[in-house]
């Protein structure tokens, strides 16, 4: 999960009190195909789950962060196929079934509000994926619009943009748009990782794709182990339930395609443990008899039998 800590989106994040009440999320990802990996496992839906599994699990994550709510409902529309030539489906012996190259998924979220007519308006989401679009001016964009602003995180720009609404007294005259002296607007570069993280100087500079975030996802767990041996508690910023719930998000999506394919009953159903199956990962990690923690209650989003339990 550590797209959380890419420096924009992390910076979109610490400023999300600002906006007011969160209502739509967009996360738009335009990029090139998958590259090449270890006997080409990323391009195999058996081994994968699809793409809006493995790919879009960690922007299912951000939605859920952003949102500060869980998914209530999605649908989603998919293209499939589309790079089956230059992924060399055609030259495979195991003819493995073309993965999906794009797709809209809309989600419904859940409003905190017992409010009949807020409960209708919790936030709403609309994710975008396109493998085949190398060359856009931005790979991956995220704009969240609450009732006061509205953010928009770009990369590779690895910057922040940050819109006020304005308020009666600066738009008096509401037969015409709102005028320009009226829209506040402030830019964060994020490449300036000091803008971001108050330890910029201890981690690496934007090493690799996801622009340092890996390290800086370390560096909080590697703090979580320490204070636990220390005798406090482990409590880590992205627990294995965060993680199990992005994916059972992705099989949700992958689940409400609109548009089914005829060849997509070739597909084996697909199964995942409960999400109490997280207790069982920390068990390889940390002697769990020796912690102070409760079990992980299990998620509303999939029903035991598409569990496959």
């Amino acid at each position: 999960m550590e797209y959380r800590y890419i420096p924009a989106i992390q910076k979109l994040y610490q400023l999300l009190p600002n906006i007011g009440e969160i209502k739509t999320v967009t996360i738009r990802e335009n990029r090139f195909p998958f590259l090449s990996k270890v006997n080409e496992w990323n391009k195999d839906v058996n081994k994968t789950g699809d793409t809006l599994v493995e790919k879009c699990c960690h922007f299912f994550d951000l939605f859920r962060l952003i949102c500060q709510q869980e998914m209530k409902g999605c649908t989603s529309t998919v293209q499939r196929g589309l790079l089956a030539r230059e992924y060399g489906y055609d030259k495979r012996v195991d003819s493995p079934y073309p993965i999906i190259d794009s797709a809209y998924v809309l989600l419904d979220f859940n409003s905190e509000s017992n409010d009949t007519l807020s409960m209708q308006q919790g936030a709403l989401g609309c994710l975008e994926l396109c493998m085949f679009a190398d060359g856009s001016r931005h790979q991956e964009e995220i704009i969240v619009t609450g009732m006061t602003g509205r953010l928009e995180a770009y990369l590779p720009e690895n910057k922040v943009f940050y819109y006020q609404r304005p308020n009666d007294s600066e738009w008096t005259d509401k037969s015409q748009p709102p005028p320009a002296s009226s829209i506040k607007e402030q830019i964060f570069d994020c490449s300036d990782l000091s803008q971001v993280y108050s330890f910029a100087n201890d981690i690496p500079k934007h090493a690799g794709h996801h622009y340092c975030s890996t390290a800086v996802e370390w560096k909080y767990l590697i703090e979580s182990i320490t204070e636990w041996r220390k005798g406090g508690q482990f409590a880590p910023q992205v627990s294995l339930n965060d993680g199990i719930k992005a994916v059972e998000m992705g099989m949700q999506a992958q689940s409400n395609i609109s548009n089914k394919f005829n060849g997509d009953g070739m597909l084996s159903p697909l199964a995942a443990f409960s999400s109490k199956s997280s207790e069982h990962l920390l068990n390889l990690a940390i002697n769990v008899s020796e912690m102070s923690i409760h079990p992980i209650e299990s998620n509303n989003f999939i029903s035991e039998e598409e569990k496959g339990l």
